[in-house]
């Protein structure tokens, strides 16, 4: 298959992919607003969603296949770092969460009966 026609697939995947990429674009803006696992999740996406379209971009001005190929092999092995390290974040979030939760379930100090 020609990198024209491959360009093209690459280039339609990443417009497909906008359904992801732009909410994740807005949690970046949003900043401090969102928590860091959200934040972390944000940008492996965008990781994720920006390599087809460096590799549709390679295949356009280059005439061999192993830069697009390093690039996508590149962009893989990043998004799937940064999506490790959104998961370690969700976590610690989580359980940060249910232990502030089970603070505020535990009951008080017994009182003594008034007499």
């Amino acid at each position: 298959m020609s990198h024209p026609v491959l360009a093209l697939g690459a280039a339609a995947v990443t417009m497909a992919g906008s359904v992801w990429y732009v909410p994740a674009l807005v949690d970046l803006r949003a900043g401090a607003d969102r928590p860091a696992s959200r934040r972390a999740e944000a940008v492996a996406c965008l990781s994720g969603w920006s390599t087809p379209a460096v590799v549709a971009v390679l295949l356009l001005v280059t005439g061999g296949w192993w830069l697009p190929c390093a690039a996508a092999l590149t962009g893989s092995t990043v998004t799937t770092g940064l999506w490790a390290r959104a998961a370690v974040h969700r976590r610690r979030s989580a359980h940060e969460a249910a232990r502030l939760w089970a603070q505020l379930c535990r009951p008080g100090p017994a009182r003594t009966p008034e007499e």
